[in-house]
């Protein structure tokens, strides 16, 4: 491994851990799918039965969920950081989001752990 290798790989650490610290990632534990749902599938059976089910399993489906909260997340930051928003439409902006989580708490029962698990405007893990 060349210097230059480990200087990135000091940095990548260090970056990880900083974003960990301000709740703006979560740690790959905190991310794991609980093990009663490994191998399972999500089945969307509409009403008539002239039409297929679909079928998806839930390690897929698990994964979207969490492209979601990443992407969510990003958004905030972004939100956040942006030079020209003022402060009152960053918090009404924030407000949405945390109103998205508040809706994606119903996955919640897919996480392994309660710390992976999204909050909402009430600020409880439910």
């Amino acid at each position: 491994m060349s210097e230059h290798d480990m200087d990135y790989e000091l940095i990548k650490k260090a970056v990880k851990q900083a974003l960990l610290e301000e709740g703006y990632a979560l740690r790959d534990s905190e991310m794991e799918m609980g093990e009663k749902w490994a191998g399972g599938e999500l089945i969307i059976k509409p009403q008539s039965d002239t039409l297929a089910e679909k079928r998806i399993p839930l390690e897929a489906f698990f994964h979207k969920i969490i492209m979601i909260r990443d992407r969510l997340r990003v958004l905030e930051q972004k939100i956040n950081a942006h030079p020209k928003l003022e402060d009152e439409e960053k918090i009404d902006m924030q407000q949405y989001i945390t109103r998205i989580y508040g809706s994606l708490t119903t996955f919640n029962l897919l996480f392994k752990r309660k710390s992976g698990w999204f909050v909402g405007e009430k600020g409880e893990k439910s």
